[in-house]
């Protein structure tokens, strides 16, 4: 080694290692995040002594920002919250703090910062009230920081990618800001702040977007809009000038949300103020006289459509705003000509759009129809004059289809004559003066002859009203008929009566059986058109007899066709239900009551139907079908049909009557023994419902339970219906069914009890005491109710003896019959197996041949003496029969001639001849 070189070595232990500049940076991070106490921020910023050191304020205001470039720690959003607050009220004397706020702002656009996965939870309420405190920043009044404000709120919607993060911190989750926004108040700060943006319109516009985007993503943000009355605030400024027209959009946005995500309640009772409703009717004039383009059309039509929801509002001014004369008048347009200026000079281009507004014109007359005064407006507008006009058949407008003037395509036509039709089924009935006036009546029968006419025509169904009409007539057939019975449902006994003198019972009876041929007989508009027919015949010949007789026979036929088809699809869910109803309804309404008709409804085996129909419907059928079987018994000839009824399994209609009353019982909750029998004198008949209900003073003009009890089942009925055919020499009978007899034949008796024992506990309940007499024939009175009691349950013990001992005779004499056959068939098994001894074993059979020879032996006679041993020679006597033709015609040119001749016995000799004795011989002729 050289000498003169000096070596330096250092020392082992201590390893001197640079540090990288990223770590220098985290570094330095965590020393100035030592240094910064946000308390002393805010101590710095609040302090009377430091208050106006301003240069102080913006430098470490701007460090704090610096260490937060990232985002901002959750646990440190209540201090930031503080000092952007403080930081707001100074900006009124001080802009210098502006770039603080916008800069902020800027960072809490990402996502907020947490040191453990429990923070996101800990400080949730921070972040809620640091979200709320955000909003309160609109009373600055720089554009800048409001802008920011909305920018940063559209930032919760979409995924900022978070910045490089330091050791140990991680961003919240995506939507843990949404969450904790519809729990704050920044959606009604942002709200309330509307009021403070009338100069600044590029301001207030975006203000309405991010309403739009907060009141469209949440149920909670449209509950606290609406709780700053939202929708009222928004109406009243759609109005404000706007050079970009997007205003009046975006506020019918927000309604629109509203709407569909608040409370359409509170949302209509805000804006069905007077105020309100005045600023949508400017807001939908300015479109209908200056919107050409396709959004302004849509945007006119949603107009309409919120109108309409108000008008649904009972509270609305929409009458009193003198807007709903003004959309009566151009519902009426093109149809009527007037000289109104709101019309004079209103063009239609009749586009899709115009077509929805015409429509949502006449569903607004729908629904303000609930209204008296705006049916006085209709009547001054002449609405139903439009109507009929509207509800003509095609081919009465053939002349102005011709004309050279635009009008709505055959489409357009289809539904706008469907709605006509479904705006006149709810008006007409209000407007029957007028209905009157117009010929209604000839206008709907015309079109119903039209829907059922043989030329074609081939519906769209492009519209709600269509349904089920495609490619024929069969939506009109449906909405005319829907009017004919709104119309008559009224009884207003001119109405029907002009419509009767027109023929319409046999022109209805004709178009139900010819839709019933139709290939579609069960499609739910084709079964609504048959039980709203069968409704319409019922409601005009129930109370008249003269229209029972031009229901005659075709009708007769009809309700029979109808009852055939049973109650098997009663639950389809198609409307078969809806029309075994109509069909008995119209038996009862249209045959009963009218001999000639009644007894060809017997001959046509009615009453058998009906029975069929009871035995198989569900129970809800039951009461209608009952009341009209009790109908037809007051005729005479309804009592045998009834009697001789048979069921698929042999029950009679007595027995079935029993059952169903057993059904009934057992369904209120009467309470009966094992055998069906009277299990309580005291309360014979009395049902669950009657024994719960708490006992109450009913006024005299007021029904008691007792008497109530009788309508709400069919008891009564199955009653009424024994008192006609009578309760003895029923057939078809069981013990079971007699003891139930015993009940019905005294139900009367029982029931007039019962209402004896309800005056006498509503007497008690009032403190009333009768006078001796009357508490005596009362206690009299009660007493002998519980006493028939009493005989009818001895009655069917009795009842259920005499069966007793019947069904013992009758399993005797079973058992006597099955012991005969038991022996037979041993007997038999015995004679075979004799017979098979016989054949299979030879000694049997000849010893068996031999028992048979000795007992033939033994059974003949022995002869007295021996010549009587010597059998007597027998002559048997022989016919000869000799046929002689002669030259006579017919059967007396034939001569027969009958010879007797005995034959020999086979003992005598063969050789000797055999003459004929004469005593035996004879001749007979037919000439003779």
């Amino acid at each position: 080694m050289d000498s003169g070189k000096v070596v330096h070595r250092r020392k082992p232990g201590i390893p001197v290692i640079g540090l990288r500049a990223s770590q220098k940076s985290h570094r330095h991070q965590e020393v100035n995040a030592k240094s910064l106490d946000l308390s002393r921020v805010i101590r710095l910023l609040e302090d009377p002594l430091t208050t106006n050191l301003k240069e102080r304020h913006l430098f470490v205001l701007k460090k704090l920002l610096k260490k937060s470039q990232i985002g901002f720690l959750l646990k440190e959003l209540t201090a930031i919250a503080k000092i952007l607050n403080i930081c707001a009220e100074k900006v009124t004397d001080h802009p210098e703090y502006v770039p603080i706020l916008c800069e902020a702002l800027i960072i809490c656009r990402l996502p907020f910062l947490k040191e453990k996965t429990s923070d996101e939870l800990h400080y949730a309420q921070d972040v809620t009230e640091f979200l709320s405190q955000m909003g309160c920043l609109m009373r600055v009044s720089d554009a800048e920081v409001r802008q920011l404000i909305f920018e940063c709120v559209k930032s919760f919607y979409s995924s900022v990618a978070p910045k490089q993060m330091l050791n140990g911190l991680q961003p919240t989750s995506p939507g843990y800001r949404l969450q904790l926004l519809e729990r704050s108040e920044l959606a009604q700060t942002l709200l309330l702040s509307m009021a403070t943006l009338e100069n600044q319109p590029t301001i207030k516009l975006q203000l309405l977007h991010i309403l739009q985007i907060l009141s469209s993503c949440s149920d909670m943000n449209c509950s606290s809009i609406l709780h700053a009355r939202g929708a009222e605030t928004v109406c009243l400024h759609m109005n404000d000038y706007d050079p970009t027209g997007q205003v009046l959009f975006r506020s019918s946005e927000i309604l629109w949300n509203l709407l569909e995500r608040g409370n359409k309640e509170v949302v209509t009772a805000q804006l069905g103020t007077l105020e309100c409703v005045l600023s949508l009717k400017e807001a939908f004039f300015h479109l209908l006289n200056t919107g050409s383009g396709h959004s302004d059309l849509q945007l006119r039509n949603d107009l309409l459509v919120i109108t309409t929801l108000i008008a649904e509002s009972p509270g609305s001014q929409l009458i009193e705003s003198s807007f709903a004369k003004q959309l009566v008048v151009f519902s009426t347009f093109p149809e009527l000509k007037s000289h109104n200026p709101l019309i004079r000079n209103l063009k239609l281009s009749y586009s899709n759009e115009d077509l929805k507004m015409k429509k949502l014109l006449l569903n607004l007359l729908v629904v303000m129809s609930r209204d008296l005064a705006a049916l006085q407006l209709y009547k001054e507008e002449r609405v139903m004059l439009a109507l009929l006009a509207l509800m003509k058949p095609p081919v009465a407008s053939s002349s102005e289809r011709q004309s050279g003037s635009r009008h709505w395509s055959a489409a357009q036509k289809e539904e706008l004559q469907l709605q006509a039709l479904a705006t006149l089924a709810t008006i007409g009935p209000l407007m029957l003066e007028e209905y009157i006036s117009c010929e209604g009546n000839t206008c709907l029968l015309l079109l119903l002859d039209w829907c059922v006419g043989p030329d074609s025509y081939f519906g769209q169904g492009h519209s709600f009203h269509a349904t089920g009409g495609r490619g024929g007539k069969k939506a009109q057939t449906r909405h005319c008929i829907r009017v004919l019975r709104s119309v008559t449902s009224l009884g207003e006994e001119s109405v029907n009566q002009d419509l009767c003198d027109q023929g319409i019972i046999n022109q209805l009876l004709g178009i139900l059986m010819q839709i019933d041929a139709g290939p579609d007989e069960d499609d739910v508009v084709t079964l609504e058109i048959k039980s709203d027919i069968q409704v319409i015949l019922s409601t005009l010949c129930e109370t008249d007899m003269h229209r029972k007789e031009l229901f005659g026979s075709e009708g007769v036929e009809m309700a029979v066709h109808f009852l055939k088809k049973g109650s098997d699809k009663f639950y389809s869910g198609l409307g078969h239900n809806k029309l075994v109803l109509s069909t008995v309804d119209c038996v009862w309404s249209c045959i009963v009551g009218c001999y000639t008709t009644e007894d060809y409804f017997l001959v046509k085996e009615g009453v058998f139907l009906l029975l069929n129909l009871l035995s198989t419907s569900p129970r809800c059928v039951h009461g209608v079908v009952l009341a009209t079987l009790l109908e037809l018994c007051d005729n005479p000839n309804t009592l045998p049909y009834i009697l001789t009824w048979r069921d698929g399994n042999g029950q009679t209609a007595p027995r079935l009557l029993l059952q169903l009353w057993r059904e009934e019982e057992e369904e209120l909750g009467v309470h009966r023994n094992q055998h069906g029998g009277i299990a309580d004198p005291q309360r014979p008949i009395l049902s669950l419902f009657q024994l719960d209900e708490p006992l109450l003073s009913f006024p005299a003009n007021v029904p008691s339970a007792a008497v109530l009890e009788m309508s709400e089942n069919l008891r009564s009925k199955i009653y009424s219906i024994f008192c006609k055919i009578g309760f003895q020499d029923l057939p078809g009978l069981l013990a079971k069914d007699y003891v139930t007899l015993t009940i019905i034949r005294r139900y009367l008796d029982f029931k007039v009890g019962e209402v004896w024992d309800e005056i006498s506990r509503e007497l008690s309940l009032e403190g009333v005491r009768p006078i001796s007499p009357d508490q005596e024939a009362l206690s009299t009175i009660c007493k002998i109710a519980e006493d028939t009691a009493r005989r009818i349950v001895e009655e069917q013990n009795s009842i259920l003896e005499h069966h007793q001992k019947e069904d013992i005779s009758e399993e005797k004499l079973t058992y006597t019959e099955m012991k005969s056959r038991w022996k037979q068939k041993e007997f038999m098994a015995k004679s075979w197996d004799d017979y098979v001894s016989r054949t299979s074993n030879y000694e049997a059979l000849k010893e068996v041949k031999a028992q048979r020879e000795k007992y033939a032996e033994s059974s003949r006679p022995k002869p007295k003496h021996e010549d009587a041993a010597i059998r007597p020679a027998e002559h048997f006597i022989g016919h000869v029969v000799g046929v002689e033709s002669t030259d006579a015609q017919g059967p007396a040119g034939v001569k027969v001639t009958l010879v007797r001749t005995p034959v020999r016995a086979p003992s005598q000799d063969k050789g000797e001849p055999a003459t004929p004795n004469p005593d035996y011989f004879s001749t007979a002729s037919s000439a003779d």
